[in-house]
C-alpha cells in the first residue's frame, strides 16, 4: 500500500492513531499519554526526499523546541523519504552525528520508528520489532531533562523495554500488524 499521495492530515491521522492504539493503549511508552492529554506533542510532516533537506529540516525542528516551550517532543514524519529501512538506518545514524555536531547532545535524544523496524539479530517477524515499527518513517525527537525526570518518576525504567518485548511478543504477530494496519485511514 502507497501513502506518499496522501495529505499530510492523513499522515498524522495515521501517526495519531498509531500513538493513541498502540503506543499509549499499550504502553509500550508509559510517557506518551501524559504528553498527548497536555497537546504537547508536535506532529510535523516532512515531504522531503533529500538527505541534505531533511537533516535541515530536523535541526528546523530543534529551532522549535528550542523557542516552543509548550512543545514537549516532536515526532518528525518522513512521509516521502526512507521507505527502505536500510536507508533509514543510515538517515538515523548521520542525523545522530548533525545533533551533536549542532551542540545538541544532552540537549535533545532521537528515538526512531520505520513501518519495517527490526532490531538488530532479531528476525523481522519478531512481535518485539513492533514496539518501533511505526505508519512512517519518523524520528522521535524528545528533551533529555523531560526525559530524565520521566524516567526518575516511573517505578522500574530499566525494564520498560524487556516488559514492551514480552508484551508484543505475547500479542503476537498477527495482532501487532492489525494493530499497525488499523492506522492508515480506510478511504483517504
Amino acid at each position: 500500500m502507497t501513502h506518499k499521495t496522501l495529505p499530510d492530515q492523513h499522515v498524522k491521522a495515521a501517526t495519531l492513531t498509531w500513538l493513541k492504539s498502540v503506543i499509549i493503549e499499550h504502553s509500550i511508552c508509559p510517557f506518551a499519554k501524559r504528553e498527548l492529554e497536555r497537546g504537547s506533542i508536535y506532529f510535523s510532516v516532512d515531504r522531503d526526499t533529500e538527505i541534505e533537506q531533511c537533516l535541515l529540516n530536523l535541526i528546523l525542528e530543534c529551532d522549535r523546541l528550542d523557542t516552543e516551550s509548550g512543545i514537549e517532543t516532536t515526532l518528525l514524519i518522513y512521509a516521502d523519504a526512507f521507505a527502505e529501512f536500510d536507508d533509514y538506518l543510515d538517515f538515523v545514524e548521520i542525523a545522530e552525528s548533525l545533533l551533536i555536531e549542532q551542540g545538541y547532545e544532552g540537549t535533545y535524544q532521537l528515538a526512531s520508528f520505520h513501518p519495517d523496524y527490526c532490531f538488530q539479530g532479531s528476525d523481522s517477524n519478531d512481535a518485539a520489532n513492533y514496539t518501533n515499527r511505526s505508519p512512517y518513517p519518523m524520528l522521535h525527537l524528545l528533551r533529555e531533562t523531560s526525559l530524565d525526570r520521566a524516567v526518575a518518576s516511573h517505578p522500574d525504567p530499566e525494564n520498560i523495554p524487556q516488559h514492551n518485548i514480552e508484551l508484543t511478543r505475547k500479542l503476537g504477530l498477527a495482532k501487532m500488524q492489525a494493530l499497525l494496519a488499523a492506522c492508515y485511514p480506510v478511504n483517504p
